[in-house]
């Protein structure tokens, strides 16, 4: 495997920052929430905790599953846990852009978070230094589910965080029914397009980077 850590990690961070800004537009859309931003609103309606705090508290419960399901964690897996979060905190505190008033813009914006979001996957988890909770799960669930596209795959578990959400008193609309169908399907395509498997990627674990760092050393 390549070590170049300070490359690796470059494209990771740079990753996790795209990532964060596709969540960020998909709020900023104003037509209805994505899966997992209408499950962090929804349990930050009702407990009134911030928006990043829920999505970092849902991270590392997430985080547990994919342990039980022998998924690698990494330094990525950290990262992606508590940054996104609070990142997506930081742009909605920054009032970097307006919420969209008109329908079809939010349906633009929410487009293009969901480019930004895709774009920005590629780039973290191709850095093999372990998948964010929620892609761990999408990756754990792909290899045990062979036949079935990593597509849909997406789509079941984000099904499940929407209807939490839903159920929660998140805002819900035809943005989430296009968040729901469309992510899958733009994650799909941007994969293909990039001649990029997620099941081809070899992770590296926290143990077997501070082996290689402590070799270096």
């Amino acid at each position: 495997m390549n070590h170049q850590y300070p490359k690796r990690l470059g494209r990771l961070l740079f990753g996790l920052v795209l990532f964060s800004i596709g969540g960020y537009l998909s709020i900023q859309a104003n037509v209805g929430l994505a899966p997992w931003s209408a499950f962090s609103m929804g349990v930050s309606g009702k407990t009134g905790l911030l928006y990043g705090d829920v999505s970092v508290i849902t991270s590392f419960v997430i985080l547990a599953i994919d342990l039980c399901l022998k998924e690698k964690i990494g330094l990525g897996t950290l990262l992606d846990a508590v940054l996104i979060g609070k990142l997506t905190d930081l742009f909605l505190a920054l009032e970097l852009m307006p919420v969209m008033e008109n329908f079809w813009a939010g349906v633009a914006v929410l487009l293009l978070g969901q480019v930004v979001t895709a774009i920005g996957s590629y780039y973290y988890i191709g850095a093999a230094l372990g998948c964010g909770p929620r892609d761990a799960l999408m990756v754990a669930l792909g290899k045990r589910l062979k036949k079935t596209p990593i597509g849909l795959v997406r789509m079941l578990i984000e099904g499940t965080a929407l209807l939490i959400g839903w159920l929660l008193g998140a805002k819900v609309g035809l943005g989430t029914v296009i968040s729901v169908f469309g992510m899958g399907t733009i994650l799909q395509v941007t994969f293909q397009l990039l001649k990029f498997d997620v099941k081809d990627i070899t992770h590296e674990g926290l143990l077997d980077t501070w082996r290689n760092l402590k070799q270096k050393g």
